[in-house]
């Protein structure tokens, strides 16, 4: 496909108040896009949008879990706008590490409703004007998409999920002349990381189990300037840091000798019994 120029486009970017939704409305308006910046904290919506442009850039207030909120985001595009270009689904949240067994129903289930129901709901609400206008699609995954979620059941399989909604979207769209990518980031710099990890010595502990240059974060401009990028060339796969690229290449080969080493690794199985004792604790998500 041919370089699909964002000046005088319209987006919607769910999760848009902060980290990589921010910083992609920041990448997006300084290409000339008109950016709709989504998320669930109307005075957030409102600084971030004044923050990114004076005029391209409008904050709404829209909760991925309601699907008559995403519908009327996409209908005050329309209707202000004249149109919808660009969806870029970043909206996510991550559950405090818990293996499977230790983790609640409420935590489990409100990760998937917003990590991988949320981006459903989000492309569904926006689909119909991607198609009319020849759009691009952008989905969140991540590196849990081919790598062992242990400690992050929830999170790993709404990712991997929207790994196949986004292959999947992508030759569905091309009849039409639209196009989705998938992005795939490692541990970006945000809030929802160190609070997710930075604060749970558990969770750092984990990490640290992961080779050192795989464990290397990024800002969230970069993510932001990727995923720009990625729009520009309606390119099928996003993934920073760059090093993961080869891991998401061979993963047929690695993937099984992962696991195999994590089940047999004494260090690993302690974390992991220290991470199922969490049963019963208190398990809240974070943004």
């Amino acid at each position: 496909m041919a370089r699909y120029e964002l000046g005088g486009k319209v987006a919607l970017i769910t999760g848009g108040a902060r980290g990589i939704g921010l910083a992609t409305a920041r990448s997006l308006a300084a290409r000339g896009a008109v950016v709709l910046i989504a998320d669930l904290d109307e005075a957030a919506v409102r600084a971030a949008a004044a923050g990114v442009h004076d005029t391209r850039a409008v904050g709404i207030v829209a909760d991925v879990t309601d699907r008559g909120a995403m519908q009327r985001a996409v209908a005050g595009a329309v209707e202000r706008f004249g149109g919808l270009d660009v969806v870029v689904a970043n909206a996510g949240i991550a559950a405090r590490v818990a293996t499977f067994r230790a983790m609640s129903t409420e935590s489990f289930e409100r990760v998937l409703d917003v990590n991988l129901m949320g981006v459903y709901r989000t492309v569904e609400a926006a689909l119909p004007e991607i198609v009319r206008r020849r759009g691009h699609v952008v989905v969140i995954s991540s590196i849990y998409a081919f790598t062992n979620g242990a400690g992050a059941v929830p999170y790993a399989m709404s990712k991997a999920a929207v790994e196949q909604f986004g292959r999947a979207l992508r030759t569905e769209l091309a009849q039409h002349g639209a196009s989705a990518s998938v992005a795939y980031f490692g541990f970006i710099d945000t809030e929802m990381v160190h609070r997710a990890i930075d604060a749970d010595p558990l969770a750092d502990r984990m990490l640290q189990s992961l080779p050192r240059p795989l464990r290397k974060r990024v800002s969230p401009a970069v993510a932001a300037e990727a995923i720009a990028q990625g729009i520009e060339r309606r390119g099928p796969r996003i993934i920073r840091p760059r090093r993961w690229v080869v891991m998401s290449l061979l993963r047929g080969l690695l993937n099984p000798l992962s696991d195999a080493r994590l089940e047999r690794d004494e260090q690993a199985q302690s974390l992991l019994r220290a991470v199922d004792a969490r049963a019963g604790e208190d398990q809240p998500t974070t943004a």
